[in-house]
């Protein structure tokens, strides 16, 4: 029967098994091994290593064993089996219930003499002598007795695990020539507890005198330091050690270790598990409650609980918030109530003459007389047209490295006339020789100083003058809206300028007027060797008012103030064109102007009279 036993306090001092059994008598014919029940097999090696007398003491020594245990159908129950190449049961463990019939039929066993077929014959204990049929009662441990000279002819390492799976505890007694490492692979552990090697079979006897001390001897686990931390389970002669639940047996066989189902991953908790011996629980991260479900996790939200005193904006983080204020407002430092923000005293306005405060932003406005230009903050006596304007420069050989930079010069010239903003003015610009590159397109650049830095760094092709490609490529590319040209329902004029020094090497009739028949209105400059013809061709109508020619580089910084001058047409040499206020047109335009201005007040007073209403509502919610 097994018994078990919790680990004993510290200081409490057991009794080594030496030390009982140096102190026990021997049993006799009155007094017998009171083990419990137990059913035990005798597999005996009968192959042909073996001498007849030898086997005359493997009888005495099963006899002896006998001898000291309690035979009967309700205590100790033994079969016999014996095998060589093969195997053949001597008596069940049914056959016999008295120990006188028991030792007659030991010595009338004859033994088989052939192979050595270990692995067969414990299959053979496993599968048959250990069953309801032959014997074998539930409950009872089974214990199985292998006495063995030789090394097995067949497998035994993967039969003996199986039957020690099965529960069967197995002692293995090698004699003589017996392998130890097939002894180990059939005996149950802890080996030095079931592995036995004897020199002959005269001294088969000492196994059998520490056979009977373990199977009839103490509680292992009562009376010996077994070491179990948790528990001790005895077995007859030996014990093993169990863990409570929710620990399990560390690889000494004796210590436990906690069984953390959090760290192996098998739970299910949404965000953090925690562990104890074999269990779990689950638990949340900071700003979250568990959930009815107990696993998994939800977001406490105290915007919404309105367990906050935001006065404007609340937002919500996972059990906390921070507060925020509206367009036009700033977070106080108590980062709760917010305040109304006078951004033309805060921010860098750039207006240029004065600045007027809106609820969270600004505009400019300009002194009588003068307009507010496209940039919305300087002032000036001309409004200049927002265009889209692609500029095409000659880089052929014979322009020369240093005219390419006046070029260039020329470019920004022209660029620091206009009003560029990606609202307002976009340029583009495009070189041409014998090929055709496009420097930067319509929508790169947004400002006239990334359009100037972006022009200094052009490198001179050379090579030829492919004026008729050009003009192409702009048509085709530089004016369509993938490269940033504005679509032709706004309204925005097209405006190309093509800038050469020389007669173009190619056709320039076909895409001069394809271009003036797509609305673009073409500029042509040229310098020195320029053929005037081609200019006049590429030139939009008026032709003296698109077309500009000067016999050397350093006099094109004239043209560029010219071209300035048709760009806001009523600035001429410093002077203001004086018009007549009862003239009809002026009437017209005046109208015209005062209905513009007084729709721009109206849409600013009814933004102003929305910012009333919000601020009205926010002290009411707060009464």
């Amino acid at each position: 029967m097994k018994m078990r036993q919790l680990r004993a306090p510290c200081g409490f001092v057991l009794l080594t098994l030496a030390v009982l059994a140096a102190a026990r008598p021997k049993a006799g014919p009155e007094q017998k091994c009171k083990s419990g029940p137990v059913d035990l097999v005798f597999l005996i090696d009968s192959s042909r290593s073996v001498r007849p007398h030898e086997f005359e003491t493997m009888r005495k020594f099963m006899i002896d064993i006998l001898d000291t245990l309690d035979i009967g159908p309700n205590a100790t129950r033994v079969g016999v089996v014996q095998y060589s190449s093969q195997v053949r049961s001597e008596f069940s463990l049914k056959t016999h219930s008295k120990l006188d019939s028991m030792v007659k039929n030991i010595n009338q066993i004859i033994p088989l003499a052939q192979g050595t077929m270990t692995g067969l014959a414990i299959k053979y204990v496993m599968n048959a002598a250990f069953t309801a049929e032959e014997g074998d009662r539930p409950k009872v441990p089974n214990v199985a007795v292998i006495v063995t000279d030789g090394r097995p002819q067949d497998r035994v390492a993967e039969v003996a695990a199986e039957a020690r799976e099965k529960g069967i505890e197995i002692y293995a007694v090698g004699v003589a020539r017996a392998d130890m490492t097939s002894l180990r692979a059939m005996a149950s552990p802890p080996f030095e507890d079931h592995v036995f090697l004897v020199e002959s079979f005269d001294l088969i006897h000492q196994f059998g005198l520490q056979f009977q001390d373990k199977l009839c001897g103490v509680d292992l686990c009562l009376e010996s330091d077994h070491g179990c931390e948790h528990i001790c389970e005895s077995s007859p002669g030996s014990y093993h050690c169990l863990c409570l639940p929710g620990y399990t047996l560390n690889d000494d066989g004796k210590t436990c270790a906690a069984i953390d189902l959090c760290a192996e991953g098998k739970h299910d908790c949404e965000q953090i598990c925690v562990s104890s011996p074999g269990s779990f629980t689950c638990d949340c991260n900071k700003g979250y409650k568990l959930n009815d479900d107990k696993k998994t996790c939800s977001t406490i939200d105290l915007c919404a609980e309105g367990k906050h005193d935001c006065e404007q904006i609340c937002i919500s983080a996972p059990g906390v918030f921070t507060c925020d204020c509206n367009k036009g407002f700033k977070l106080n430092k108590d980062k709760k109530t917010c305040t109304n923000m006078d951004l033309c005293n805060t921010v860098e306005h750039g207006c240029e003459h004065q600045c007027v405060s809106t609820p969270g932003s600004y505009y400019c406005i300009c002194p009588e007389g003068q307009l507010l230009q496209e940039d919305g903050k300087s002032c000036g006596t001309c409004k200049s047209a927002n265009i889209d304007l692609v500029l095409l420069i000659d880089g052929s050989k014979s322009v020369r490295p240093q005219n390419f930079e006046l070029v260039k010069k020329f470019v920004n010239q022209v660029v620091d006339s206009l009003d560029v903003s990606a609202h307002g003015t976009r340029v583009g610009l495009v070189q041409y020789s014998s090929r055709v590159r496009t420097e930067f397109p319509l929508n790169m650049y947004h400002s006239a100083d990334e359009i100037k830095a972006a022009v200094m760094k052009v490198e001179y092709m050379e090579k030829g003058t492919m004026t008729g490609l050009a003009l192409k490529h702009m048509l085709e590319n530089s004016f369509s809206e993938a490269e940033g040209a504005r679509p032709s329902s706004r309204n925005i004029p097209r405006v190309g300028l093509v800038f050469t020094d020389g007669r173009s090497q190619d056709d320039i009739t076909e895409y001069a007027k394809k271009a003036k028949e797509a609305g673009i209105t073409m500029y042509a400059v040229g310098v020195g060797k320029a053929v005037e013809d081609e200019l006049r061709e590429i030139a939009s109508e008026p032709v003296e008012k698109h077309f500009y020619y000067t016999t050397d580089f350093t006099a094109i910084s004239t043209i560029a103030e010219n071209l300035k001058l048709n760009v806001c047409p009523e600035e001429s040499q410093g002077e203001i064109e004086v018009k007549d206020p009862c003239a009809c047109e002026n009437l017209v335009e005046f109208q015209q102007a005062t209905m513009s201005s007084l729709e721009q007040l109206t849409q600013k007073l009814a933004g102003m009279t929305a910012r009333l209403e919000q601020l009205e509502n926010q002290l009411l919610s707060r009464k």
